[in-house]
């Protein structure tokens, strides 16, 4: 493909309407190649000679120095650049040396896993055909498996008495491994490596539950005798080693130069028009998404779209489908979590092996797993972190082709000022990857855990930290756990804690989405989201088909849905109240004052939009009466200037609009600076808090207990004051639109909002 004839084509068909302001062509770059201290087992260097791989890149030589020095090691490099052959060099290596030595890989998904055990059997392969060396042993392809929730119960007894390197995900570990590490008793006495792969996925509330798994790994190893080294492989993030050391909660030495080959690229900057007299309203980044990959498709282009969350998965998937032509619509494909195993693995031959030209898929595919040489990615919104969208965009062109990458701008603050500020995106250094396992609400639940695989004492500070004292106290108080003789064991009453963890949230719990007809179950949905995703009259996209929320059972947890063909998707609006329970610090900033501290934060769905597909008109709205959701958390609040306020007074500007728009904007904005993504953070604005009597804006973490990104924004507000100004200033919308202060969220549908006081808040904040 011709990267620069394909934006020639699109520029110049009739309904082009000046959507590109942006292009950056990033130059082809040369190998830089390195040397080991150690020369490779002779096997494996000839398994890498038969696989045509004739030296090592530099940052993979670096590693591979620092791993077999006995360091723990963050390689932080682009998509493509390699970063898989250092583990498992390093993996095999110990093998081949040692007949008894083990390995555990750990991928955030299953496809992953899968795509991973296929190239380690690939540079394995020859090495099972040769004659066991003096020390070592040949490597059979029965040596490596994967273990997570799609391998058969029949073969699971063979794997953990066989597998000398287990591919696994951090939820299997937890819910399966760990609890029964008796039955691993081999693996664990054994283990050399652990490989942790994709690391900058680790953040958050996900981060922050692995990181407790890790902690839990640990110590079971100390109790086997074993204290394995770590490998950790991310993409590029401003804090690989913190980032490493929080999630193992050992010392890291990062590796962050690329020495690996690529072609050039394009990476075009796509901002949807605006449409309507007013200027308030841009055409839908979906229906560009689908727009793009149609042409893409109809010029022979292998291209993949990113889409946000399931349900814009499906959208796009149907947008698509709908323009091209019966023969071409066989060729795109939708993919997702949620499909049943044998699908995503039949969808990934498919894309692969060149059988369907195109893909629209969450971030799951944003990983490495191996689909071929893509020739085109779209970014349908910038996805949360610029980690996360070089990630994408480097799902194209892995290999010295060239390539062509689209970032379609979504109608919010966030993606407007990247469309507005390029060189913010192509300059920066990149964003910080936040974790908190401290967070009580997290840590509690892996406590009760570690205490059902083995008694846990004061000596695990080690691996908790030296606050799990109190957390033990409470836990005991609570009747979870029970002293006995210096050690804590589980109450009687609790069985096997694990299976009431969801790792990926901070609730536990699911709701199962139940198709009324068959009374089969569709999928599942994590309790905290469930009031957005399936409350009654909810439209939810399974596999391309759409059904109507019927009922949704409160006390057994389950949604009936049924099939309905409609032309509308919905979006729930959501009221919220804060309360301020404690003031953990304040500074001054331009003689503002700034706090951050602990609040109660309660939150009540009360209606839901239905929304026109394609066009996002309104064409409706329905009330509901769920309960209200109130949990603890951490936020930050400022006050206001004493100048602004009597600018808006003079002025006769409305404060209240001024401050509600202020706090959709700065919400908006706010993950430019924390690794994060909008529905991570909440905000609440009032001109007379009852706490604190004054004019205020609080920007909360939305996660019971706080991971971190609350303290960033403290950290950084000046900086975000100055941004969330730009972007609300260059809008060129009169009276405020969804590219600068309105929130699709917003429970009082955007009423009041005056841009004009927000523009006078935000000038006095930052002069």
């Amino acid at each position: 493909m011709d990267a620069a004839a394909f934006l020639h084509h699109l520029v110049s068909l009739p309904d082009y309407r000046q959507q590109v302001v942006h292009i950056e062509r990033l130059p082809s770059q040369s190998a830089m190649f390195g040397k080991l201290d150690n020369p490779l087992h002779p096997s494996l260097q000839a398994s890498l000679e038969s696989l045509d791989i004739s030296g090592l890149y530099s940052h993979q030589a670096k590693a591979l120095n620092a791993i077999q020095a006995g360091r723990n090691v963050i390689i932080a490099t682009p998509s493509a650049s390699g970063k898989t052959l250092c583990y498992h060099l390093a993996t095999l290596e110990a093998l081949l040396h040692d007949k008894n030595s083990r390995a555990l890989y750990i991928f955030p998904t299953k496809a992953l896993a899968q795509d991973q055990l296929r190239s380690l059997k690939q540079i394995a392969r020859p090495l099972s055909l040769r004659a066991p060396t003096s020390r070592g042993e040949a490597i059979p392809p029965e040596a490596m498996a994967t273990f997570d929730g799609d391998t058969p119960q029949n073969e699971r007894a063979n794997i953990r008495k066989q597998a000398r390197i287990v591919l696994t995900n951090p939820d299997m570990l937890h819910l399966g491994i760990l609890p029964n590490h008796q039955s691993w008793s081999r693996l664990f006495r054994n283990l050399k490596y652990v490989v942790i792969d994709e690391t900058h996925i680790y953040r958050g509330v996900f981060g922050s539950h692995v990181a407790n798994v890790l902690r839990r790994l640990r110590r079971l190893c100390a109790s086997y005798g074993s204290s394995p080294q770590f490998i950790c492989c991310s993409a590029t993030i401003a804090n690989p080693e913190e980032h490493a050391q929080n999630i193992v909660g050992l010392p890291f030495e990062s590796i962050v130069e690329d020495g690996s080959p690529h072609g050039e690229k394009y990476f075009v900057f796509w901002n949807p028009p605006v449409i309507g007299e007013a200027k308030d309203v841009r055409h839908s980044s979906n229906s560009e998404a689908a727009f793009l990959l149609g042409e893409l498709v109809q010029k022979g282009i292998r291209g993949l779209v990113f889409a946000r969350t399931r349900k814009l998965t499906e959208l796009i998937y149907i947008y698509t489908r709908e323009q091209l032509s019966p023969s071409l619509a066989d060729k795109i494909s939708p993919y997702r979590a949620g499909y049943l195993p044998e699908d995503r693995r039949r969808i990934e031959h498919q894309f692969f092996d060149g059988e369907l030209l195109g893909l629209v898929a969450t971030t799951a595919l944003e990983l490495g797993i191996n689909i071929g040489d893509l020739e085109a990615t779209v970014l349908t919104g910038y996805p949360g972190s610029i980690a996360s969208a070089w990630q994408q965009a480097g799902r194209s062109g892995r290999s010295t082709h060239s390539s062509l990458s689209f970032l379609i701008a979504q109608e919010n603050p966030l993606d407007q000022y990247l469309m507005r500020n390029p060189d913010f995106f192509f300059s920066k250094n990149f964003d910080n990857a936040i974790i908190n396992p401290g967070n009580p609400y997290i840590l509690k639940p892996h406590l009760l855990c570690a205490a059902w695989e083995k008694p846990l004492n004061n000596e695990d500070e080690e691996f908790f930290g030296s606050n799990i004292g109190t957390m033990l106290t409470e836990l005991e108080q609570e009747n979870r756990l029970r002293k006995r003789h210096g050690r804590w064991h589980l109450a009687p009453s609790i069985s096997y804690p694990a299976q009431d963890i969801n790792i990926r949230a901070t609730s536990g719990q699911n709701y199962a989405v139940i198709d009324g007809r068959e009374g089969c179950l569709l999928e599942t949905v994590e309790a905290s989201v469930a009031f957005f995703q399936i409350h009654p009259g909810a439209i939810y996209l399974h596999q391309g088909e759409s059904y109507l929320i019927r009922e949704l059972d409160l006390a057994r947890h389950i949604a009936w849905a049924e099939p309905r063909s409609v032309d509308y998707y919905t979006q729930t609006m959501e009221i919220t109240d804060i309360k301020v329970t404690s003031l953990t610090k304040k500074k001054d900033c331009h003689r503002v004052k700034v706090y951050f501290g602990d609040v109660d934060v309660t939150t009540t769905v009360v209606g839901f939009k239905k929304k026109r597909q394609f066009t996002e008109e309104v064409i409706g709205e329905e009330p509901l009466d769920l309960p209200p959701q109130n949990f603890p958390t951490k936020a930050l609040w400022f006050d206001l200037p004493q100048k602004a306020l009597d600018r808006i007074a003079d002025a006769g500007l409305d404060l209240h609009g001024g401050l509600h728009a202020c706090e959709h904007a700065a919400i908006g904005i706010l993950p430019l600076f924390a690794l994060c993504d909008r529905n991570d953070i909440g905000g609440v604005s009032t001109a007379s808090h009852p706490d604190t009597g004054k004019a205020q804006i609080f920007i909360y973490d939305a996660h019971p207990g706080g991971i971190g990104i609350a303290e960033k924004g403290f950290e950084m507000i000046t900086e975000l004051w100055q941004a969330t100004l730009k972007v609300v200033e260059a809008c060129p919308c009169a009276d405020g639109c969804p590219s600068c202060v309105q929130s699709p969220k917003c429970g009082n549908n955007n009423q009041p909002l005056d841009k004009e006081a927000a523009i006078v808040l935000l000038e006095e904040l930052v002069a």
